[in-house]
């Protein structure tokens, strides 16, 4: 499969990573407030890595997670994607749609619509079935999302994630879904 590496929304450009994104990378995912739904902040390397992984992932799959950019100021704002699940899931195999953004682009409607553009990209260019979106049961900034951009949420999908030690606090997770059908029912109104 051909790569998809350039997706357009409205006010974002979903591009392929630049080396010169890391540092903007990086600061936002040392941000504690960013980060506060995630295990712990990441290291300059960590998020290098991060990089490096995403990059992998469109080199194997020919989608992945997109490096976000305004279209009017041309700024790095963060990253929103598709990735196939990597962990041992009871929904599983699946593909899930993410998003991280810098804390100076919230409130502002851009992993919304980034999020929209991914799933017309998995059903219109990907031909998925499903796409899959969890976050832990805390994160309702994130559920939010899931909900404006049509997903519905599975009350018999809340897991635990593998990933994490048991008592975590954000060990349980959520877990919402999409299918084509539903997704071409939302486009028309």
């Amino acid at each position: 499969m051909t790569p998809i590496l350039h997706l357009e929304s409205a006010r974002l450009t979903l591009r392929q990573w630049h080396d010169d994104d890391l540092r903007e990378f990086a600061a936002m995912c040392a941000d504690p407030q960013v980060m506060r739904y995630f295990p712990a902040p990441l290291t300059r390397l960590e998020a290098a890595a991060l990089i490096g992984r995403i990059r992998g992932h469109f080199n194997e799959y020919g989608f992945g997670l997109w490096a976000l950019e305004r279209k009017d100021s041309g700024a790095f704002i963060g990253m929103t994607g598709l990735l196939h699940v990597n962990f041992d899931a009871p929904f599983g195999p699946a593909v899930e749609i993410g998003w991280r953004l810098a804390r100076r682009h919230w409130g502002l409607g851009f992993a919304s619509e980034a999020a929209w553009t991914c799933l017309r990209c998995a059903f219109a260019q990907l031909r998925l079935d499903e796409v899959v979106s969890f976050t832990s049961q805390s994160n309702l900034p994130s559920q939010k999302v899931m909900q404006a951009i049509g997903m519905l949420h599975d009350p018999d999908g809340s897991f635990e994630h593998p990933r994490l030690p048991p008592g975590h606090p954000l060990r349980p997770h959520v877990l919402y879904r999409i299918n084509r059908a539903h997704w071409q029912q939302t486009l028309r109104g």
